[in-house]
């Protein structure tokens, strides 16, 4: 059985010239790119952003149909204050200055995670965005906010154990499929490839259930050198992988 037969229907199975339908990243390393340079961490997050710019693009001229970025995790609001109001201030003016291109160029804009933990004039400005957007095609990007895999997963589980308790669902009956409905991802693609930068080599409590069949790759890239070059190099490394799904 060769991959292409192995992989489940309409998922790619790799091979040269293959694109990924849906590419996740988690954006690490804007912190050590500053610090060699003798800079603030801010600096580093502003040059992330640049790199968010670039890869957005690539990724859109690359027939990539999804996009997925972990911008923000439940997690990161451990850092100091100083650093979570820069980061929120980086994201407003992402959104400001790009929602623009990213309509005119085809790319819907998506949030997963919760997102009412942010101010309220912040929580407007990224549902507005994704409104405006709703209708384009190219490209969905899906930005990761306030987002934790473990969380996720619970909530569902939360969700499924009241409508069993309500019995609108029997319990036996739970599969795969009713939690991949119920799933911030719900009618996404499969995720095809994770990618991590900064040479780190973990989930980071990201995309947890989604990744079980993803292809992985740590790359050594700080996050804010990372862009059109190095995803095509992601890509053409999936393109070369065998999908077998546990099949032979």
């Amino acid at each position: 059985m060769n991959a292409a037969s192995a992989s489940p229907a309409g998922v790619p199975a790799g091979g040269a010239g293959v694109v990924p339908r849906h590419v996740a990243i988690i954006m690490d390393g804007n912190g050590r790119w500053a610090k060699k340079r003798h800079l603030p961490r801010v600096a580093g997050h502003r040059k992330g952003v640049e790199a968010v710019r670039a890869t957005v693009e690539a990724a859109g001229e690359m027939g990539i149909g999804v996009l997925t970025l972990y911008a923000f995790s439940s997690e990161n609001w451990r850092r100091p204050a100083a650093e979570i109001a820069d980061l929120m201030g980086l994201l407003r003016r992402y959104i400001r200055d790009e929602l623009d291109s990213l309509a005119r160029n085809g790319v819907k804009l998506r949030i997963i995670g919760d997102i009412t933990r942010f101010d309220r004039d912040l929580v407007t400005m990224l549902e507005d965005a994704c409104t405006r957007t709703a209708r384009n095609e190219r490209l969905t990007l899906v930005i990761a906010l306030n987002y934790g895999g473990q969380d996720e997963i619970a909530r569902v589980a939360r969700q499924l154990a009241v409508a069993a308790a309500g019995g609108t669902i029997d319990p036996v009956t739970i599969d795969a499929a009713m939690i991949e409905d119920r799933l911030d991802t719900a009618a996404l693609p499969p995720l095809d490839l994770l990618i991590r930068t900064s040479g780190e080599r973990r989930l980071s409590n990201f995309l947890l259930w989604q990744a079980a069949y993803a292809e992985l790759l740590f790359v050594d890239t700080l996050w804010p050198d990372f862009g059109a070059a190095a995803l095509a190099d992601a890509v053409a490394d999936f393109g070369r992988r065998n999908r077998r799904y546990g099949g032979l």
